[in-house]
């Protein structure tokens, strides 16, 4: 693609500071789409500076969260939500799953990190939503080759990618054994990709694809067939802390913006922030906020590290409710400025994807009422402690 195709910025050394960072995604302009954004990270080597150790070297290490939120809240902070989105979903799960392949898995992994390519996590079927036992999309798999047929819809960076990542099933049946990853290059005879039928979630290059008999080597299939939903589940752990620390930069950066609002629009002999009932239900907000980043706090090494399903359930179940509630409260609260070009009713209808992708507020919370021990285990009070 001729966006990608610019003149690299010198790599980073080391963990990038916050200036560092501003420098290096300052030199695109603001409206630039994920796929342009993903190439200067790349390039910079940004990508490969949010995992532990390098990620193509020690793929399984994990990322790092500390990185990980301080690169999405400086795309979120410049571009636009479809292009955070693009950069989340290569971040947190594209890139770790292609790193338990070989082959050509190997090699798309060295050329997605660097920049010059991007790569569609193809998850999601037609119909069957969060419920992947369901999915239609099959793989043959032959002793020298493999086959791929079906449909995958409202896939971020479809019409940019030049790699998906197929989630297809091996052989009939619901049982989490029946798929396996299949690495499909966009270029294959068979592929068809059609943008989204969607005004929101411009720069994602969100999209639905079409692989009508796609045949590829053996070599193509990523990690042990049948392992897909074990590795999906390792690894959209990961996808919701990362959700998780971009909703949190999403909502102060809102919050901000809104404060700003009010603070500087009159009412009376004053202004709306003066008001109480503003200020409590502003209040409200930077609670919830407040008790989303002390989960992402709590959390984040265990899903990062110990790829902890039941902390990564909680985190999404409740970054689902908070900006729900944060970014109604915003767009209420800036009133008929909310429905400006870009404003905050237009970025409150992008932001319910935090409450859909990757899983629905109510599958996570079944997910969590399935762990209800264990949830309320950690909630014991510690002993009263001993006289030494």
């Amino acid at each position: 693609m001729s966006d990608l195709a610019t003149a690299p910025p010198a790599p980073l050394s080391g963990a990038p500071d916050a200036d560092v960072l501003g420098k290096v995604l300052d030199e695109l302009p603001p409206g630039a789409s994920g796929a342009r954004v993903w190439a200067q990270l790349g390039r910079s080597g940004l990508v490969e500076s949010a995992y532990r150790e390098g990620v193509v070297s020690r793929a399984r290490a994990g990322v790092l969260p500390d990185r990980l939120g301080a690169l999405l809240a400086a795309v979120d902070a410049r571009f636009s939500v479809g292009a955070t989105l693009s950069t989340c979903v290569q971040l947190a799960t594209v890139v770790p799953i292609l790193a338990t392949g070989t082959g050509p898995a190997e090699r798309a992994l060295a050329r997605v990190v660097a920049g010059s390519a991007t790569a569609a996590l193809a998850a999601t079927d037609a119909g069957t939503g969060s419920d992947l036992t369901a999915l239609a999309t099959e793989v043959s798999l032959g002793d020298d080759e493999v086959v791929v047929t079906g449909t995958k819809r409202w896939i971020t960076n479809a019409t940019t990618a030049e790699y998906f990542l197929v989630l297809a099933r091996h052989r009939p049946g619901r049982h989490f054994t029946s798929f396996t990853w299949v690495l499909v290059p966009a270029a294959a005879p068979g592929v068809a990709v059609g943008p989204a039928d969607s005004e929101l979630f411009d720069g994602s290059g969100v999209g639905h694809v079409e692989f009508d008999g796609v045949r590829l080597s053996r070599e193509h299939v990523v990690g042990r067939p049948g392992r897909a939903l074990a590795s999906f589940a390792r690894h959209i752990g990961t996808e919701r802390l990362a959700g998780a620390l971009w909703a949190v930069a999403l909502c102060r950066r809102v919050l901000e913006d809104t404060l700003n609002r009010l603070s500087a629009r009159p009412h009376g002999d004053a202004t709306l922030w003066d008001l109480s009932g503003v200020r409590q239900r502003f209040a409200a907000c930077l609670v919830q906020v407040r008790q989303l980043r002390a989960l992402v706090d709590q959390f984040g090494e265990r899903i990062a590290t110990a790829y902890d399903t039941s902390a990564a359930a909680l985190l999404k179940a409740a970054v689902g409710s908070t900006v729900d509630r944060v970014l109604a409260e915003c767009a209420q609260l800036q009133g008929a400025e909310g429905f400006a070009t870009g404003g905050a009713q237009r970025l409150r209808a992008q932001a319910a994807i935090f409450g859909i992708g990757g899983g629905t507020t109510e599958v996570v919370l079944s997910a969590v009422a399935d762990d209800a021990v264990s949830v309320l285990a950690e909630l014991d009070v510690a002993p009263w402690p001993t006289a030494a």
